[in-house]
């Protein structure tokens, strides 16, 4: 006897084909009134690539050459008398602009071996009270006048890049280490809970789990540093410590403006250079998981 529904009529399968078709038109009806309510999801990018624009790889690099080559034009054509001569021959314009990145590089990594580590170990429970005290120093040196605390150093350490570099390492540690201890406090308790639960040791969660998480603050921290340092190292000039401060330097004693407009120019560009390479560096470097569109 065949089997019969509730109605007492004879019970009808539906063709394999029928379900497929139900499941499409459910599939599509659901697009739809995401779309229409503004929540659908956005297309992920494709395992290993990276979602950077192309108007990101290519606007700030056109923009800097156009600006250089308009600025070496300008120079080229100007009058230069024997004194702006004195201050751009012989290779010195090469050398300050050397000095400027080797102050900007070096001031950034001793800022990034102190800050990271420190704001690590302010976020463990044994010296998370310390953080507010660590946090009202490293507020000093953003207090303090960057040029007032430049001669300050030279006073105790002497004329010489390593008082300017000192002094870089005072003003720009303050970003990094506030968004490292931002990032990692940021962090669900759960996430890290769940991680001790599998049995993940402090150190295997701080370094799978915590650390990525935070990434993205922390190289946002990295990225303000790294053009603080490169503004800031203008100012090592008035403690002999070179750069490009020397030829704005010259340029503004000597009353010469074709030296002081290269010296700007060369500075500008180079600090919109650093943040260009350092936003590449936080999108390439961020977690996968934590992408989002460039």
């Amino acid at each position: 006897m065949s089997p019969r529904d509730g109605s007492g009529g004879p019970r009808r399968e539906r063709p394999p084909g029928d379900h497929e078709a139900l499941a499409f038109r459910d599939t599509v009806e659901m697009e739809q009134r995401e779309l229409a309510s503004g929540e659908a999801p956005t297309p992920s990018a494709a395992p290993g690539e990276r979602r950077i624009s192309w108007q990101k790889w290519t606007f700030m690099p056109a923009f800097l050459l156009a600006a250089l080559l308009a600025t070496w034009l300008w120079f080229r054509g100007a009058r230069l008398d024997s004194i702006a001569h004195q201050a751009v021959d012989n290779g010195k314009v090469w050398l300050a602009l050397r000095q400027h990145i080797a102050l900007t590089a070096i001031s950034t990594v001793f800022v990034l071996i102190i800050a990271i580590p420190l704001g690590i170990a302010l976020t463990r429970s044994k010296l998370r009270r310390a953080t507010p005290l660590a946090m009202a120093i490293a507020n000093l040196g953003q207090a303090v006048p960057a040029l007032g605390l430049l001669v300050l150093l030279v006073i105790w350490l002497g004329i010489g890049a390593r008082s300017a570099i000192v002094g870089m390492v005072i003003y720009a540690v303050l970003p990094v280490l506030a968004n490292t201890i931002a990032g990692l406090r940021g962090i669900d308790p759960t996430l890290t809970e769940a991680a001790r639960g599998i049995g993940m040791s402090p150190t295997g969660v701080l370094t799978k789990v915590e650390l990525p998480l935070a990434v993205p603050l922390i190289l946002a921290g990295v990225r303000t540093a790294l053009v603080l340092n490169v503004g800031t190292a203008t100012l090592a000039t008035f403690g002999g410590g070179g750069g490009l401060g020397d030829l704005i330097s010259a340029g503004i004693v000597t009353q010469r403006m074709p030296v002081l407009i290269l010296g700007s120019v060369l500075t500008v560009t180079l600090a919109l250079l650093v943040e260009w390479l350092a936003s590449l560096a936080e999108l390439l470097l961020r977690p996968r998981g934590l992408e989002v569109a460039a």
